[in-house]
């Protein structure tokens, strides 16, 4: 009998590994860079989030399906990890005698091409909500899971899940208004949440659902 993909990744599989990187590293990417708002570190989060998942692979349950809330879990947790570790050093560097500091031009030319107004309220209403929150709009309107599987990836209650989502989408409609309508809509229990939360709500790039 042949062995499951689970299986397989639990025994240690490189090969296996290799092509379940290859079919969720963009996804990985894409909810690393959701939560950390930077393409350098989102690609720091994916490397260390394999690595994590390589060292925990005898934790993978024998039976289920896609491995990808799995995947996502791990990297909320590193993206959660790597936030405390620039907190740390940014702090550190604070503390140092500060040296005069000349404008850059690109971060400049950078700065005009995000000054869009509805970038400029999304990622201030995201920066004003509790992490907690920011986490589950990134699994389920972003990732495109369902209350179950993102519930699964964060180790919390679906009903966590729910409330969470719940008050993420009134204090992003309370924050920035109707420039966020993607976020709208209400939960249909039959089906772990609605049509809108696997809407494009601005996705850096499109992703696959596997």
């Amino acid at each position: 009998m042949e062995m499951s993909v689970r299986a397989r990744i639990r025994a240690g599989d490189a090969d296996t590994f290799g092509s379940l990187f290859d079919d969720y590293a963009r996804a990985v990417n894409n909810h690393a860079f959701r939560l950390t708002g930077d393409w350098s570190v989102a690609e720091d989060v994916l490397s260390l989030t394999f690595l994590e998942a390589w060292r925990l692979r005898k934790s993978v349950d024998p039976d289920g399906g896609s491995l990808r809330p799995w995947l996502l879990g791990i990297a909320t947790n590193v993206a959660r990890n790597t936030r405390r570790a620039a907190r740390r050093h940014e702090a550190a560097m604070n503390r140092l005698p500060r040296e005069e500091v000349f404008p850059d031009f690109a971060d400049e030319l950078v700065g005009r091409i995000d000054d869009a107004e509805r970038v400029v309220a999304l990622r201030a209403a995201l920066s004003r909500l509790r992490r907690p929150e920011r986490e589950v709009v990134a699994l389920c309107v972003w990732a495109g899971l369902d209350y179950a599987a993102a519930a699964k990836a964060l180790d919390i209650p679906v009903g966590t899940v729910r409330s969470r989502l719940s008050r993420a989408r009134k204090k992003l409609h309370k924050y920035a208004g109707a420039g966020l309508s993607s976020f709208g809509g209400n939960p249909d229990p039959g089906r772990g949440q609605t049509d809108g939360d696997r809407g494009p709500a601005v996705r850096p790039t499109q992703e696959e659902a596997r």
